[in-house]
């Protein structure tokens, strides 16, 4: 269904140019995202101010609205045809793509107004913001919209005139003699930079362009769960387009600072306990302090060995696309000392006294268990 770009701008179906930028100036400066930071419906509808701009001051666009069509679905999707299947061009379309406009006639001007192109922006954070999400407040550096001549880039607001280079073409045709004979070349008019129209009394302030580079400060919603690399899209908060065009997006990349305990994988936490061996053997109770600053308490079960991992389930990083959370993993780091008192000496030489257990050669087969396999067992009775 085609839109109803008069009544975006609510203008009647014969206004003039002037009539249809004052509308558009009006709902900029109400609609324009630098006044509404957070207003997501107020960003859309000044894109769609922004293109019913550029389609009603565009003749042979206006001509197609005032047909009952929309030509930016045209120009987003024509169907093949014509000859060759070239996407609905024919013979002139295919000379204008080699010869710059030689047989198919001229292009036209190109529309003042222009979509913004899309801006970029890392930012760094901790896991425990990762962990927990948050509001954070970001710099960009990126073109607005001008607030002294609110876009239309002409220091009264006055209607741009027709270039007299080109005569509102926007490219200029040449002849050029070649091995084909006479050939006509068009090329993008020098003075009007192929807008086919020229701002006599251009804004000072942004050379007639619409849009000025600020460096402003917006707030973005970072999610629980988030991984490193992931981007946050904000709409509308790129750059704005040339002619007080409709701005593009805003990408937030995150990057996660690494942490000095908890290692992440996924949506799983994981840890390494560091436990002496007397602990490992009779079983004992670490307790740590989690990402939120809550307590966790994690039991190793006696005769528990060296490498073996404890997985406390939903004790991980929050799911981005799921309710829940994922594992806490801790991985069991048996420590044995290196230098004894004698006090220690003679109980452990009392221990090697009492268990079966000598050293030796491992064996599958040999179905023996280890001092800590009958320790274990013997708790578990």
């Amino acid at each position: 269904m085609a839109r109803d770009y008069y009544g975006i701008l609510g203008v009647e179906k014969n206004a003039t140019d002037q009539e249809i930028k004052k509308a558009y100036r009006k709902l900029a400066r109400k609609y324009h995202p630098d006044v509404n930071p957070d207003d997501a419906a107020a960003a859309e509808k000044f894109r769609e101010a922004s293109l019913a701009q550029e389609v009603l001051l565009d003749p042979q666009k206006r001509k197609v609205v005032d047909m009952g069509g929309d030509p930016m679905e045209q120009a987003q999707g024509q169907p093949g045809g014509g000859f060759g299947g070239f996407g609905g061009g024919g013979l002139g379309d295919i000379f204008a793509e080699f010869f710059g406009g030689a047989g198919g006639g001229s292009r036209g001007p190109r529309s003042r107004v222009q979509p913004g192109n899309d801006a970029l922006l890392r930012t760094r954070i901790t896991l425990e913001e990762a962990f927990a999400g948050l509001k954070k407040k970001v710099t960009v550096d990126t073109a607005v919209l001008c607030d002294r001549c609110s876009g239309s880039g002409s220091a009264s607001n006055s209607k741009p005139e027709t270039c007299t280079t080109c005569g509102g073409a926007g490219e200029i045709q040449e002849v050029q003699q070649s091995f084909l004979g006479n050939v006509m070349t068009s090329r993008q008019c020098p003075r009007c930079q192929g807008y086919g129209e020229v701002i006599k009394d251009p804004c000072t302030h942004c050379g007639g362009d619409g849009r000025v580079k600020k460096r402003r400060d917006i707030t973005v919603n970072i999610p629980a769960g988030i991984g490193d690399g992931m981007r946050i899209r904000m709409a509308s908060q790129g750059e704005v387009g040339h002619g007080g065009g409709p701005a593009g997006d805003l990408y937030v990349e995150t990057h996660i600072d690494r942490h000095s305990i908890f290692e992440r994988n996924a949506d799983d936490l994981s840890v390494t306990v560091r436990v002496p061996m007397v602990d490992a053997a009779l079983g004992t109770t670490v307790e740590l302090e989690h990402l939120d600053g809550s307590a966790v308490e994690i039991e190793v079960e006696p005769g528990t060995q060296p490498g073996e991992t404890i997985r406390l389930a939903g004790q991980g990083m929050p799911r981005l696309r799921s309710e829940g959370r994922g594992s806490l993993v801790a991985h069991v780091d048996v420590f044995i000392p290196t230098e004894l008192d004698k006090r220690t000496r003679e109980l452990l030489e009392q221990v090697r006294e009492h268990c079966d257990d000598t050293a030796g050669i491992h064996s599958e087969d040999s179905g023996e268990t280890s001092f800590f396999d009958r320790l274990r067992g013997r708790f578990r009775r």
